[in-house]
């Protein structure tokens, strides 16, 4: 149904792009437009914003076609502009585009253009998306191993309606690292419609806002990350940002609340950067561990389905969880930790076992770095194969959802699947609950109220769990070197 109709608008988008006002599909038309990028903005059928960069204050605008006719005036477009780190940053939010329609666009900055295209959702209930994890990248190899990563990934799912990229694109968030990931990326992310979300190598004084133009109104702050929600088919999904406040604010944990209670779509969503249950080096510090607690409560109480991060390079997979305890699929979350799309992995470390989680929460888990996999309770297998970049594809037809997650080899390009995932439930069974206006900025009292709920819990439960852990860590760090 939906891949049928994906085809029928890919052959109007030929058209459109051979007669109409917008010609060509090029990453960049003039060398003096760079790191153009479009987002979901408000909701996945009537919003888009609009990001790209001019090394001069030039005029810019952006015309938006639908079948090479000129629809801007019916529009609602606004735009802003400012100097950014030796650059001119130029963003337009665009509101009142149609649900179901491919657009083409034709942004212009002086005399140099750039062109591209994407295509709003039709608002049923089949949703088709990638999922992608840390690129964190620092030369144009590295970036090309993810970005075949991503197109591997549509040539799996040629009609996804968006992406999501669940933070670190970059290694150190600098001006050439970010013309690298564009220069790599630039195609994609022209092309069609992004979610893009905050990791830790992305959070140093507000680049990553300042690369995409998304709806930052609910948003607890901005310097370091963008929390932000939007509707896609009978899908809600809220993306979280684990930079605040160490790992998440008392206040964005408060808007992740209502967020969820203010929608009644039948699948609710998380994307993060940060994962709370992982194998890799970084879920022994608290800031991850605390998302077990503090986030996690949330997700159980307001009947989140799916949760999906990144930060830890490989691929892991918990059963459905309520309390950190599993539970019928129907009364619990599922977690995700959706692998890394770069050429950065990670090993398993074997002592977090029963240590910072229990062993049975776990499903499926993949050792990117030397094709280590676990399953069924076994970590004794290995197989080389499961070397390579990951990516994950997501479809919801109705109360069905489908994930299938694969490996691309490094060497052969060849795709394996690692994991296939479906959760079905019965419709119409979330209600709003919440209505009221959903900004939470935060203040002096929630700030001291946020770090006074950390501490207790890093003495209370990291630190115990910390120092249990701590011969086998400095057994691992004597013989790898890897603490």
């Amino acid at each position: 149904m939906k891949k049928s109709m994906f085809r029928v608008l890919s052959i109007v988008l030929c058209f459109a792009l051979l007669f109409g006002g917008a010609i060509g599909t090029s990453a960049a038309d003039d060398a003096e437009i760079s790191r153009v990028s479009c987002v979901v903005y408000g909701d996945g059928a009537t919003g888009r914003g609009f990001t790209w960069y001019t090394p001069e204050e030039v005029e810019c605008s952006i015309a938006i076609y639908v079948l090479g006719i000129d629809v801007t005036s019916s529009l609602d477009v606004k735009y802003d502009c400012s100097e950014w780190e030796g650059n001119f940053m130029h963003k337009a939010y665009v509101s009142g585009l149609k649900a179901g329609t491919v657009y083409t666009y034709r942004i212009t900055a002086g005399a140099a253009a750039h062109n591209g295209s994407f295509s709003t959702d039709n608002g049923d209930d089949i949703v088709n998306f990638i999922v992608v994890g840390d690129v964190q990248a620092s030369d144009f190899d590295a970036f090309e191993v993810g970005r075949k990563v991503v197109d591997k990934a549509y040539d799996v799912m040629p009609f996804a309606e968006f992406y999501a990229t669940l933070g670190d694109y970059t290694n150190d968030s600098t001006n050439e690292e970010w013309d690298l990931y564009a220069q790599s990326f630039g195609g994609i992310n022209s092309n069609t419609t992004h979610v893009p979300v905050t990791g830790n190598h992305d959070s140093n004084k507000g680049w990553f806002n300042s690369m995409f133009a998304l709806d930052t109104t609910e948003s607890v702050q901005t310097n370091n990350g963008v929390n932000y929600s939007f509707d896609y088919g009978n899908v809600h999904i809220a993306v979280v940002n684990t930079n605040d406040m160490i790992a998440i604010s008392n206040a964005q944990l408060n808007w992740l609340r209502n967020d969820m209670n203010s929608t009644d779509a039948d699948w609710k969503m998380v994307f993060m950067h940060k994962s709370p249950y992982s194998l890799g080096k970084d879920i022994k510090w608290p800031d991850a561990c605390y998302l077990q607690e503090s986030l996690a409560a949330v997700c159980d109480e307001t009947n989140v389905d799916l949760v999906m991060s990144g930060h830890d390079h490989m691929y892991v997979r918990t059963k459905p969880l309520n309390d950190n305890k599993v539970v019928d699929q129907e009364d619990g979350t599922t977690y995700i930790l959706a692998g890394a799309t770069g050429s950065k992995r990670y090993e398993f470390r074997k002592f977090i076992l029963d240590n910072y989680f229990s062993q049975e929460i776990l499903d499926v888990a993949i050792a990117q770095a030397n094709g280590e996999y676990f399953a069924n309770g076994n970590l004794d297998n290995l197989d080389e194969s499961y070397k390579g970049g990951i990516f994950n594809t997501v479809s919801v037809v109705g109360g069905a959802l489908m994930l299938k997650s694969y490996v691309v080899n490094d060497e052969t390009q060849e795709l394996k699947m690692i994991d296939e995932l479906t959760i079905i439930k019965p419709q119409g069974e979330n209600k709003v609950t919440f209505t009221g206006e959903n900004v939470n900025k935060g203040n002096v009292m929630d700030t001291l109220a946020s770090f006074a709920d950390l501490a207790m819990y890093v003495f209370t439960k990291w630190v115990p769990m910390f120092l249990k852990t701590l011969p086998d860590l400095i057994k691992e760090y004597i013989a790898t070197g890897t603490f």
